[in-house]
């Protein structure tokens, strides 16, 4: 997958005092913004109520990246706090097989099916090298596992899932997506692993975000 790469020279933009705090916010183990993080210049639309935080993770089935990350980012969601929502959008930057596979998604999530659907299908795409790239291999899938096909395909279709792709693109857009898996935050922060280096520490830097999300503007 192409990673999104970032051409910033924050110690000519921040000037000597803010070079000053870049190093001291390094020293200190503190993500940097410009180096872990990026303020975006326009802020990106939020669905979360009043008073929450919201956090997104943006990916992709067949992105390897992303289904490593999935463990990882699955046990520090199970953890947050109540005023933090958190919702994964997954990414079409083409159609095939990303709108697919977008399709997919929301799909299992309309029907209440991610604890079963979701890991099962990164394990078919990574592990037991699975095309799920139609949607007969995708109505196949799913009916292996026990779910009504023809009822799931009727989902799948809809005008409601199609509404739930548009908006998705839409949101990618407004973050400047260009590679998975990455995390936005209250429409205001970009961070991802290629920023990170590790999933341990892209998710600590998506904390200090929260943190930041919290103070005014």
């Amino acid at each position: 997958m192409n990673r999104r790469e970032f051409s910033v020279s924050t110690a000519a933009a921040l000037g000597g005092a803010g070079s000053l705090l870049a190093a001291s916010a390094q020293a200190q183990g503190q993500p940097v913004e410009g180096t872990n993080y990026v303020r975006l210049a326009q802020p990106a639309p939020v669905s979360a109520p009043a008073g929450k935080v919201e956090v997104v993770e943006f990916f992709w089935y067949g992105c390897p990246h992303c289904f490593h990350f999935e463990p990882f980012l699955e046990s520090w969601a199970a953890k947050l706090p109540a005023e933090v929502a958190f919702r994964r959008i997954p990414v079409a930057f083409r159609e095939r097989p990303f709108g697919i596979h977008q399709q997919l998604y929301f799909t299992i999530e309309a029907m209440g099916l991610m604890a079963s659907l979701h890991p099962r299908v990164f394990k078919a795409l990574h592990e037991e090298r699975q095309r799920l790239d139609t949607p007969e291999a995708i109505g196949e899938f799913v009916a292996r596992h026990g779910v009504d096909r023809a009822r799931f395909m009727d989902v799948f279709s809809s005008f409601a899932i199609q509404t739930k792709c548009r908006q998705a693109r839409s949101l990618t857009d407004a973050y400047r997506i260009d590679g998975v898996p990455a995390i936005g935050v209250a429409g205001r922060f970009y961070t991802s692993i290629s920023l990170n280096g590790t999933p341990a520490r892209t998710l600590a830097t998506t904390d200090h975000l929260i943190q930041l999300s919290r103070r005014p503007a």
